[in-house]
């Protein structure tokens, strides 16, 4: 079902609030108030005559809706500042109200009541938008193809509404094609309205071109939060909350790893479930909402001291200086030491069961590697789509790492199978076949009581084994335990401060790592909780140790 709420209209009461953050502009039938592909658009309130909204489909353009007086275009595109996905144009000659992306932002944080209806609003859209598949936004490739899958993958893990049509088999692809000009050797491709085509974009090109990334080079900032999963999220909302000018940074997309978990059942507050996905979108929206610049996917890859801050250098060279940070990086599920295991990632190895996944293996057989939560709920979740799902771990009882109420869900389904005390041992794919069209057909594994093996034919496996940290950008002096997740607070011992030549008399906070300022939070913090709500805990409370810690910098 479509959301209910895609509209609202302001009265007379609300448009004079609306007024002191914006401009009032006349415009003539014809004028183009706003473009695809445009970064930081206005807010556009029609005060009088009508603005129509197109998004382009093909070489063509298609009206969408159109808004009278007291109503707003756009989706959350106007919030978050990324490329705009459609075109607004004055259909009747009137008055528009003209709130410049940073005024909109401040109306976000000073005006409540405005401010949820915008956000209500603008998120009902995007989630329409997404289930109507009506957008301009089209990737042409093939659902085996590792390139096409990140692509999507980056799409969908950032919101973006799109269509993904297979060359092969689709005639409205190859369609598509002929118009733009395409060929084979030129996808995957993603069409963007009657903008030109991305051919085979890098996940860099994708990200400028949508407006994933606009943070300049020598930013500054109060805060920096490296990773945007529960734990860095929930930094980045409360301290921005509170008044801190806060940069929030993730490799990927937000939400981490929880990201990519299809349903978190006991998280507070949520009796009926949340996916991973959709709480990542809410809390990227509420940080955004309070004015956190959010950028994806950025890589750090140094860290240094900078005066009285210090500096983050960026993948691409860019840098970014803060008075305090915040590592959230988390941690990434183990790849297994296995042959031919890089040759069949994304084409049939997968880290995450998300619905993009669950619809490339419907009415097939799987297979789930691991036997902790985040495992479990990808089982389940993969048994409503596929013929038959084999759960793979490890230990001899499964319910050593996995919590009582998925196990006991997992025993109920009729197509799920458990392989207590087996490993993984061999992976097959297709022999002699060109490079785009390898993947996966078959694997084996082991069991370690008995010795014996068994043969599975299925295309899809999706890993959920242990936990590497993602620390190794971090400076040597940063001490972190034998297995790599960083130290903090009463963890510290005197050796580690010595190491990195602790500088204050007091001791480090309970969050707080070997260099002043620099926190940890989440998973990547050794002896952490690794579940959603105590990422979010340590990532809310956090937040009074920064204050206190920068009022130390202002008295010095």
């Amino acid at each position: 079902m479509p959301p209910k709420e895609v509209n609202y209209t302001f009265d007379d009461k609300e448009l004079e609030q609306l007024k002191a953050f914006g401009e009032v502009r006349s415009h003539q039938a014809g004028d183009i108030l706003s473009e695809e592909g445009e970064a930081c658009v206005d807010c556009l309130i029609t005060l009088s005559g009508e603005s129509h909204i197109f998004v382009g489909q093909a070489a063509d353009k298609k009206r969408v809706g159109f808004m009278e007086r007291g109503q707003f275009a756009g989706d959350l595109t106007v919030l978050t500042g990324q490329a705009s996905l459609s075109r607004v144009i004055m259909g009747e000659d009137g008055d528009i109200l003209h709130i410049a992306h940073s005024q909109f932002k401040r109306l976000l944080v000073e005006n409540s009541h405005l401010s949820d209806v915008f956000v209500r609003v603008l998120t009902a859209r995007r989630e329409f938008g997404r289930q109507s598949q009506n957008g301009g936004i089209i990737v042409i490739g093939e659902n085996q193809d590792r390139h096409d899958l990140s692509i999507r993958q980056l799409l969908d893990r950032h919101g973006i509404p799109h269509t993904a049509l297979s060359a092969r088999t689709d005639p409205l692809a190859q369609q598509m094609m002929s118009v733009r000009g395409l060929e084979k050797s030129d996808l995957p491709a993603v069409l963007r309205g009657t903008l030109d085509p991305l051919v085979k974009p890098s996940i860099e090109e994708l990200s400028a071109a949508f407006g994933l990334d606009l943070l300049p080079d020598e930013a500054t900032a109060d805060v920096a939060v490296i990773g945007a999963g529960p734990a860095g999220l929930a930094a980045s909302v409360y301290a921005a909350s509170e008044g801190l000018d806060v940069v929030t940074l993730d490799a990927e997309a937000p939400g981490g790893q929880a990201g990519t978990s299809s349903k978190i059942e006991n998280y507070l507050g949520f009796p009926s479930g949340v996916s991973g996905r959709e709480l990542a979108e809410r809390a990227s929206i509420q940080a955004q909402k309070f004015g956190v610049r959010l950028a994806s996917p950025v890589s750090v890859k140094a860290l240094s001291r900078d005066d009285d801050a210090y500096c983050l250098t960026l993948g691409d060279d860019r840098h970014l200086r803060a008075r305090a940070i915040v590592v959230a990086t988390g941690a990434q599920y183990r790849r297994l030491p296995i042959e031919d295991l890089e040759r069949f990632e994304g084409r049939g190895i997968h880290y995450g069961a998300t619905p993009m996944e669950a619809q490339l293996c419907g009415q097939q057989s799987v297979a789930v590697i691991g036997a902790g939560n985040s495992a479990g709920q990808g089982a389940v979740f993969l048994s409503e789509t596929a013929k038959e799902v084999h759960i793979v771990y490890r230990r001899a009882d499964i319910r050593e790492t996995m919590s009582e109420y998925l196990v006991r869900r997992l025993e109920e389904l009729p197509n799920v199978h458990f392989h207590p005390s087996t490993e993984l041992k061999a992976l097959h794919g297709v022999d002699g076949a060109d490079e785009e069209d390898d993947h996966l057909t078959a694997v084996t594994w082991e069991n370690s009581e008995d010795g014996s093996e068994e043969r599975c034919d299925t295309s899809f496996i999706f890993m959920f084994v242990g936990a590497v940290p993602c620390t190794d950008w971090l400076p040597d002096t940063m001490s972190c335990d034998e297995n790599g997740f960083l130290k903090t607070g009463d963890d510290l011992k005197d050796e580690d401060l010595e190491k990195a030549n602790w500088p204050l008399e007091r001791a480090p906070t309970r969050y707080e790592t070997s260099w002043p300022r620099i926190y940890a939070v989440g998973d990547v913090r050794t002896r952490s909780v690794k579940r959603v709500a105590s990422a979010v805990g340590e990532g809310s409370v956090v937040v009074s140790d920064i204050h206190a810690a920068l009022s130390e910098t202002n008295q010095l």
